[in-house]
């Protein structure tokens, strides 16, 4: 069943210049993603650094509201919701953000910090310790680390209160915005297999956005990868990683590092530098960087070509 479904979202921040303060232009972060996601699944969302990842994430969350384009939760439009409705909806949907700790208030304890949470949303009113406890036995930790500091947690276990922060409210979906990017790779896997682990038992959906493809084809089901803003392929993880169709998902997972030392790939090295987010996006955004671009790339926006299995992709080569 669907849970999330996101249409044609734009996100464009304006430029204010000059003693009043004018809109001189704007920075084009989020142009036209679109994707779904299904109950219990875990969808991924990558693209290299400025792609607009994040922005989408925090759009979702609605942390900053979009330019244009819907975000469908449980069959609601939910991009123009106000007041008890908007709470409601991110009680459902939460987010995990990149750096734990700057997330994390250094003058409060984990308990403090969950039961902020809780009393916010009126959640488990009476037993909110024994809640806390079930949390922190949840994601791995013990107790005693309710009456520890931020700064007195390593990396892994910020991590893991963060997880248990997002949880203790029983959201439905999840945003996970470069979930392990801070933690060394043996704490990466562990935080990995507890997401896992969470959403087997209890069914949560996720978006996991990040730049590591290696993450994306261990824990994503489905996986869309966006480039200045729009995406430009979608399709099962597998499906993508063994019959990549545009050109830079072909760049991007040329990139992704072998362990085996005696096993050598072509890398695809784009040219140029990625385009300025200020100018509009005109045709297809790869068109600057592709190997293979045409005039028609650079005059219009390729349409959506389905190659197979739900495999989606935008581009002229596959029309």
């Amino acid at each position: 069943m669907e849970v999330l479904r996101v249409e044609n979202l734009a996100k464009h921040f304006p430029i204010l210049g000059g003693v009043l303060q004018r809109t001189v232009g704007y920075v084009y972060a989020v142009n036209d993603v679109s994707f779904k996601v299904e109950e219990g699944e875990t969808h991924g969302l990558v693209g290299e650094s400025g792609s607009g990842k994040t922005t989408v994430g925090r759009m979702i969350v609605r942390l900053i509201d979009p330019t244009s384009g819907k975000i469908i939760f449980d069959g609601e439009d939910v991009t123009k919701i106000k007041g008890n409705k908007l709470k409601e909806y991110r009680r459902k949907v939460q987010m995990v953000f990149q750096d734990p700790y700057a997330s994390m208030n250094p003058r409060m304890t984990v308990k403090d910090m969950l039961f902020e949470v809780m009393k916010i949303h009126g959640i488990s009113r009476g037993s909110e310790y024994e809640r806390a406890v079930e949390l922190m036995e949840r994601v791995g930790m013990s107790e005693e680390h309710l009456y520890r500091y931020p700064h007195e947690l390593s990396g892994g276990q910020r991590q893991r209160v963060v997880i248990a922060r997002a949880l203790s409210v029983n959201p439905k979906f999840i945003v996970l915005d470069e979930p392990t990017a801070s933690l060394d790779v043996s704490v990466q896997a562990q935080v990995l297999d507890l997401l896992k682990e969470l959403q087997d038992k209890y069914r949560y959906s996720y978006l996991l956005i990040t730049h590591n493809l290696s993450i994306i084809k261990y824990i994503s089901r489905r996986t869309t990868v966006i480039y200045r803003g729009c995406w430009v392929e979608t399709a099962e993880t597998q499906d993508l990683f063994s019959d990549m169709q545009h050109p830079y998902t072909q760049a991007l997972i040329s990139a992704v590092p072998i362990p085996d030392p005696t096993v050598k790939r072509n890398k695809i090295i784009l040219k140029g530098e990625p385009p300025n987010p200020v100018e509009p996006v005109k045709g297809c955004p790869f068109s600057d960087r592709c190997p293979y671009v045409m005039d028609i790339c650079r005059e219009k926006v390729p349409p959506t070509t389905d190659v197979g299995k739900g495999h989606l992709v935008r581009c002229w080569l596959k029309k």
